[in-house]
């Protein structure tokens, strides 16, 4: 398609308004149809393509096999559920480094991982694989519990192995129930996907919100509240967009990456958020998103003088994408 045909069918677009909406929403349930039945396969798990950053990702990929109850997507989660892949993160409950260690445990667990004479919880060629360890470490604790290791080995992580034994497996405390879901869950943004994605449902509404707001002008930092004019920063128009339909996203745009597993650029459907960086090694650095409507474009809030509007998706920026999900929104950390 050349840029002239291109902004043809994107002028039709504009003007074909619901129309144009309900041809996505036929399109996606069409796709659901052809996806259904896909699954994941079993095995070894890889980690999504620069979901982890670079100079982490091969630390997360060896020793996120250390063990059967562990794989890399999973250490992947934990890390960034405690601290946001940040070294130098601490916690007002005095817990260190990139994951998290309270002093007590990391001089009982913590390893010189990279044999440099130091275990150091702020080194994350230290802290990740002793992170590892002590995962592992939990899940021989609890191998003889009946129930899924991986599961039992999240829930002796946050209520203890005595209370995983007691119960038989993950114990009735809501907060351990919803841990193992969150890690679960955020997981599988952290997982290369082995078979096709699953559509979303919430596609299309998500797309006509975005729709309505063509031509609005950007706002940076705008939520589209009527204070702020009904205007939009990137992520504020994604966020308000997938709110319309009933999923809460975080405010910024490197959140928004791990709401949902990542299609292929081949594989992408409407309503799939789109994301780019000026680093394509590592999402922590993305500043861009939009919501993807087929045929190469987006739906954006893209800069300061200008409005939101349809852009091509294939630029050299371009990151990678994310089906976003409810479970995986709602897994997210509030703040990382």
């Amino acid at each position: 398609m050349t840029v002239r045909k291109a902004w043809v069918w994107v002028t039709a677009t504009v003007g074909a308004g619901l129309g144009f909406v309900l041809l996505l929403v036929i399109g996606v349930y069409l796709n659901a149809g052809n996806l259904s039945g896909g699954g994941g396969a079993q095995g070894s798990v890889g980690l999504a393509k620069n979901a982890v950053p670079a100079a982490y990702s091969s630390l997360v990929q060896r020793w996120g096999n250390l063990c059967g109850a562990i794989n890399p997507a999973l250490l992947a989660a934990q890390l960034y559920q405690e601290s946001g892949f940040n070294p130098s993160a601490k916690s007002p409950a005095q817990a260190e480094g990139i994951a998290q260690f309270m002093p007590g445990t990391w001089a009982t667990h913590g390893l010189d991982a990279n044999g440099d004479g130091n275990a150091d919880v702020w080194d994350p060629a230290d802290a990740i694989p002793s992170a590892a360890s002590y995962d592992c470490k939990l899940a021989s604790y609890v191998k003889d519990v009946p129930g899924d290791p991986t599961k039992n080995m999240l829930a002796s992580y946050n209520a203890g192995a005595y209370a995983v034994i007691k119960y038989g497996g993950v114990p009735p405390y809501k907060e351990t129930q919803n841990y193992v879901k969150t890690i679960t869950t955020l997981a599988q943004s952290f997982a290369a996907p082995v078979s096709r994605v699953d559509p979303s449902k919430q596609a299309a509404g998500a797309i006509y919100y975005a729709q309505k707001k063509l031509g609005t002008p950007y706002l940076w930092g705008g939520d589209g509240t009527r204070d702020q004019g009904g205007r939009f920063d990137c992520s504020g128009l994604t966020k308000a967009a997938y709110d319309s339909v009933g999923i809460t996203l975080p405010r910024v745009a490197n959140d928004q990456y791990n709401a949902g597993p990542h299609p292929k650029r081949n594989e992408l459907l409407p309503g799939d958020l789109v994301f780019f960086s000026d680093d394509l090694t590592d999402s922590r650095a993305i500043r861009h998103v939009g919501i993807y409507v087929g045929g190469g474009y987006m739906i954006d809030a893209p800069r300061t003088g200008a409005v939101i509007r349809f852009d091509p998706i294939d630029t050299p920026d371009y990151f990678g994408a994310t089906r976003v999900t409810q479970d995986g929104a709602q897994a997210l950390p509030t703040t990382v």
